[in-house]
């Protein structure tokens, strides 16, 4: 039969009683499968909004573990980039290296650049082997994701470096520069590494190690 606008066509012309029933019947059935139908995309559309909620969460909770261990890991350059400019380079030690060498004069010539360099190195080893093991939960080849880093950082230090010494030159007269230049730098370094680690470095290792566990 043919159902049009809810009505069987036979049903409203011939009218028989049994076919009404099959009709019915008919229409039972179908009314049912769509309702079941319903139920399923219903019930797919809450799970796909759940695993997208959850998967949300599992970001934002990724970011603020990043943000905490480039924090540490701030502290470690932000730390040493002050007891080498503070305390290390005014030793007499190498007062007199800059006086009898020329050549680590012209490198200490803009003091930013060699000490801001040694500090980074540092805090990247630092940020990489916590974030790896513990915010990425990665099982990656260390290797490989080391060199993925270092594209990362052949980029980004000598942007920042030649960045950072034309301000605190341009700057050289207050005595905050530095720190300032160091400060901006280290929160620019933040934001675009995770960047790169989330899409690059741990792209499809995420949670890894969790399952070798």
């Amino acid at each position: 039969c043919t159902i049009r606008d809810g009505f069987c066509t036979v049903c409203t012309i011939w009218g028989s009683s049994l076919h009404r029933q099959g009709c019915f019947f008919e229409m039972s059935q179908k009314n049912s499968c769509i309702n079941r139908q319903r139920d399923v995309l219903y019930k797919k559309s809450k799970s796909g909004d759940f695993m997208s909620e959850k998967k949300s969460k599992k970001d934002i909770l990724q970011f603020i573990k990043f943000v905490l261990f480039s924090a540490s890991a701030g502290i470690i350059q932000f730390g040493s980039f002050t007891l080498m400019k503070e305390v290390i380079i005014k030793l007499d030690f190498f007062q007199n290296l800059m006086l009898e060498h020329e050549t680590f004069a012209r490198i200490m010539n803009n003091e930013y650049g060699p000490m801001y360099l040694i500090a980074l190195i540092l805090s990247v080893i630092w940020n990489f082997t916590f974030n790896r093991k513990f915010t990425f939960k990665s099982a990656n080849n260390v290797p490989i994701a080391m060199l993925k880093v270092f594209a990362y950082y052949a980029v980004f230090t000598p942007i920042s470096t030649v960045i950072g010494v034309h301000f605190t030159n341009k700057y050289s007269n207050s005595e905050a520069v530095d720190y300032i230049v160091l400060i901006i730098t280290m929160l620019a370094n933040m934001i675009t590494e995770f960047i790169f680690d989330k899409f690059v470095v741990f792209r499809n290792s995420e949670g890894t190690a969790e399952k070798k566990e």
